[in-house]
């Protein structure tokens, strides 16, 4: 079977993120696949929250009501603390920052230190309500992830790593990306279906066999 290269934009705070990401990291260890993490952040300030929300409060509610139903149908569902998060002293998060500490990762130790950092981000945000807009946060998360933290730390406050952020918001762009999680097969341009493991798997396989 053919090597498929699969775009998979994802911000930490998107709760069916979560799901997919988990669900892809299964399909990797069976199927050919390189995977290219990209950063989508879907709101990068607390002045975007407010105009898209309307109210701290109002985020929240509407958020948490997400991870309600994305708790559902997730594999790991006991992961995802909605009340924990409820109970949070802190504004729901924006993704900016968690995005610049994936980016950093991926310059340290490329795809698969992204999506590490990745998973231990949302980690630390959906299973333990802790407030990854804060950049402590991040820089300890690292560190406690295995990263070596002068590099991490310098690379995450290097204007380069805020770029390549900006890079993939500007590929989402053109591949007209406009939710997530989206999956591209960049070898097809076919855009997955989001879905349960074995939907994806055969998604996958049939691109493969188009390729082969």
């Amino acid at each position: 079977m053919s090597t498929l290269t699969i775009d998979f934009f994802h911000d930490v705070v998107c709760c069916w993120c979560f799901n997919i990401s988990s669900r892809m990291r299964g399909i990797a260890s069976e199927y050919d696949l390189t995977i290219r993490h990209r950063t989508f952040v879907l709101q990068d300030s607390r002045a975007e929250m407010a105009a898209r929300w309307g109210s701290p409060q109002a985020a929240r509610d509407t958020i948490l009501g997400h991870w309600s139903a994305c708790r559902e149908l997730s594999d790991r569902p006991e992961l995802i603390d909605i009340e924990s998060m409820r109970a949070a002293a802190f504004d729901y998060p924006h993704g900016l920052t968690a995005a610049l500490g994936c980016k950093a990762a991926e310059r340290l130790d490329g795809q698969e230190g992204h999506w590490r950092m990745f998973d231990q981000l949302q980690r630390a945000h959906l299973s333990e309500a802790r407030n990854i807009a804060d950049p402590e946060t991040v820089l300890q998360i690292a560190r406690d992830a295995g990263f070596e933290a002068a590099g991490f730390d310098r690379l995450f406050e290097d204007p380069e790593t805020a770029i390549a952020v900006e890079a993939d918001r500007q590929v989402a762009r053109a591949l007209q990306v406009r939710s997530i999680p989206a999956l591209i097969i960049r070898d097809t341009g076919t855009r997955l279906v989001n879905g349960p493991t074995e939907d994806l798997a055969a998604q996958i396989r049939a691109a493969q066999q188009i390729l082969a």
